[in-house]
C-alpha cells in the first residue's frame, strides 16, 4: 500500500493514483501541521473581532451579508455541510471520492484555510481506515469548488450520513467512525466552509483520466501498428524525417511506436491487387497525427492538473501576512477546459481506430481478406455485429465530446452567476475512457485475427508476442462463427489492465 505524506507544497499525481487505487496511507508532516496551527491562530483572532470577516463571522454566498454572533458560528459550520450534502443520483466511484478528499486534505494542509490540525486529522483517519462517504452524480456546478460532493464528505467527518465501510457495506457514518475509533469532529469558524470550497473532484478525475489515457494512447498505437500490417500497408510513412519536419512531439512518438511494433514484419508492403498502392487510406496513413495531436492534448492537460496539485484552492484563503481575502480561485474553468478537450481527443481516437476496423472487414477494402474477417462468409457473420458494437460506441463518444465547460447556468440567487461545469465534464471524461478502451479493444480484436488470416507471411516479432499473449488470455482466434461477447470483454480487460502494452514492450521497449 505504501504511504504518502502531505506537507504544504501539494501533492503529485502519482500520490493521488496511490491514495484514490491503491489505498496508500496518508500521514501528515510536521510542516503542514505548524502551517495549519498557524494560519488557526489567524482565524481564531478575526473570530474574537467585531468586524466581520467573509467565512468566518458571516453567512456565505448570497447571505453573506449577514453577521454571525459566537454563540452561532458552529452551528452555522454544521449547517453548511448538512445543507450543501444535497447531492443526488447514482454514488460515484470510490477510487472517485478517496480522490476527491485526499485532494481537499492536500489544499487544507496548505496552511492557507484556517482549518485545525485536528480536522486534517480526522480526514487523514477517515481515508486511512478505508471509509469512503456516500457521494452523489449529481450536485456540483464546478464553481464554489465541488460543493455537494464535498460536503457529503465533511458530512461523514461530522459522524453524520452515510459511508461505505472497508468490507464494502454502506452503513451510518457515525458507526464506522466509532468501530474505527475516529471521533466526528465539531467544526468552528470558517473550517465547514473551508472543507468543501474547492475543485478536488474535477482534478481527481482529471488525474486519474489522465493515468488511463496514457496507457490507452500506447495501446492504440499498437492496435494502429497491427491494422496497418494486416493491411499489408506501408510503414515507410512513419518514418522520423517525415514526422521531424511537423515538429510535434506527440505525433513523433505515435510514429515512433508503430514503427517499433512493425519492425521485422513480413507483411508490410506486400500487394494483393496487380497495382500497388501509392498510399494508404487516412486512416491509417495519418494515425501518428491524429493520436499524436491527442498526446499533445494530454501534455497540456497534465501541465493544468500539475499547476493544480500544487495549488491551495480555497475562499476565503489565509494569507502569510494574517489577512483572510476572498478571492476567485475555486472556479473550475482551467481544469473544465483540460477535461473537455480530452474528451474530444479521445473521441477522435475512437473514431479513426473504428474506421480501420471497418476497413479490416470490407472485402473491397481489406486487400484479400475474406469479408467481415468470416470462417465462411454467409454461413458465419465473422466480426459484423462487433464493428456495431465499435460503432455504437464510437457515437456516443462523439456525444460526449460536447464540452461542459461551454455551458453555465446561474446560482445562488445570481451571486453564482458563471460556473464552470467542470464536475460535468469529469463524469463524461470517466466515461469516454471506458468507451475508448472497448473501442480499442474491438480494433485489436479485428487486427489479431486478420493478421492470423495472412497465411504464407511472417508478422513482426512484436505483434506475435500480442497474439501469443491474447490467445493465452482466452481470446480465441480465427474460426467459425461463436459467441462474440465474451471474447471482446477478454479483449477489454486485455487493454484496459495494461497487458497489450506489457506484452509489446519486452520486445519493442518502452513505448512513449
Amino acid at each position: 500500500m505504501g504511504t504518502v505524506a502531505l506537507g504544504t507544497s501539494g501533492t503529485s499525481a502519482e500520490d493521488v493514483i496511490a491514495v484514490a487505487r491503491g489505498n496508500a496511507r496518508i500521514e501528515l508532516t510536521a510542516e503542514a501541521r505548524t502551517a495549519l496551527a498557524a494560519s488557526r491562530e489567524i482565524v481564531d483572532a478575526l473570530a474574537a473581532k467585531p468586524e466581520p470577516v467573509y467565512g468566518v463571522s458571516t453567512g456565505f454566498g448570497a447571505l453573506a451579508s449577514r453577521h454571525i454572533g459566537p454563540d452561532l458560528r458552529a452551528q452555522l459550520q454544521r449547517n453548511i455541510v448538512r445543507s450543501h450534502a444535497a447531492g443526488m443520483g447514482p454514488r460515484v466511484e470510490r477510487e472517485v471520492v478517496r480522490a476527491l478528499m485526499f485532494l481537499r486534505l492536500k489544499t487544507v494542509c496548505s496552511g492557507h484555510t484556517g482549518v485545525r490540525p485536528e480536522v486534517a486529522q480526522t480526514m487523514a483517519d477517515v481515508l486511512n481506515a478505508g471509509i469512503t462517504p456516500v457521494v452523489h452524480e449529481y450536485g456540483s456546478l464546478g464553481c464554489s469548488g465541488d460543493l455537494a460532493p464535498l460536503s457529503h464528505c465533511a458530512l461523514t467527518l461530522m459522524g453524520e450520513g452515510d459511508a461505505e465501510g472497508p468490507d464494502g457495506e454502506v452503513r451510518p457514518a457515525g458507526e464506522l467512525l466509532a468501530a474505527h475509533g475516529i471521533t466526528p469532529v465539531e467544526l468552528r469558524e470558517k473550517e465547514g466552509l473551508a472543507l468543501l470550497n474547492g475543485t478536488d473532484g474535477m482534478l481527481g478525475m482529471l488525474v486519474m483520466a489522465l493515468a488511463d489515457l496514457d496507457l490507452l494512447y500506447k495501446s492504440a498505437d499498437v492496435t494502429a501498428a497491427l491494422t496497418l500490417e494486416a493491411l499489408l500497408g506501408t510503414e515507410k510513412v512513419l518514418a522520423p524525417e517525415l514526422h521531424a519536419i511537423r515538429p510535434h512531439p506527440g505525433q513523433a512518438a505515435s510514429a515512433a511506436n508503430m514503427l517499433a511494433v512493425l519492425a521485422g514484419s513480413g507483411l508490410t508492403g506486400h500487394h494483393q491487387d496487380d497495382a500497388p498502392r501509392v498510399q494508404d487510406a487516412y486512416s491509417v496513413r495519418c494515425a501518428p497525427q491524429v493520436a499524436g495531436a491527442g498526446r499533445d492534448t494530454m501534455a497540456h492537460a497534465r501541465t493544468v492538473a500539475e499547476r493544480e496539485l500544487a495549488a491551495a484552492v480555497d475562499n476565503p484563503v489565509v494569507l502569510p501576512d494574517g489577512r483572510v481575502e476572498s478571492n476567485g480561485n475555486f472556479h473550475g474553468a482551467p481544469v473544465a477546459y483540460v477535461l473537455d478537450f480530452l474528451a474530444i481527443a479521445a473521441a477522435d481516437l475512437g473514431s479513426i481506430a473504428e474506421r480501420r476496423t471497418d476497413r479490416l472487414l470490407d472485402k473491397n477494402r481489406s486487400h484479400g481478406l475474406p469479408p467481415f474477417l468470416a470462417d465462411d462468409a454467409g454461413v458465419d457473420s465473422g466480426l459484423m455485429i462487433a464493428q456495431y458494437t465499435q460503432a455504437a460506441l464510437v457515437s456516443e463518444m462523439k456525444r460526449l465530446a460536447v464540452p461542459a465547460s461551454a455551458d453555465s447556468i446561474p446560482s445562488s440567487a445570481m451571486q453564482e452567476d458563471h460556473v464552470s461545469m467542470g464536475w460535468s465534464a469529469a463524469r463524461k471524461l470517466r466515461t469516454a475512457v471506458d468507451n475508448l478502451t472497448r473501442i480499442v479493444a474491438v480494433e485489436l480484436y479485428a487486427a489479431t485475427r486478420a493478421v492470423e488470416l495472412r497465411a504464407g507471411l511472417t508478422p513482426a516479432p512484436a505483434t506475435q508476442a500480442v497474439i501469443e499473449a491474447i490467445r493465452k488470455a482466452g481470446v480465441e482466434g480465427p474460426g467459425p462463427d461463436r459467441f462474440l461477447a465474451p471474447d471482446l470483454a477478454a479483449a477489454e480487460s486485455f487493454v484496459r489492465t495494461g497487458a497489450l502494452v506489457a506484452a509489446v514492450e519486452p520486445v519493442t521497449g518502452p513505448l512513449s
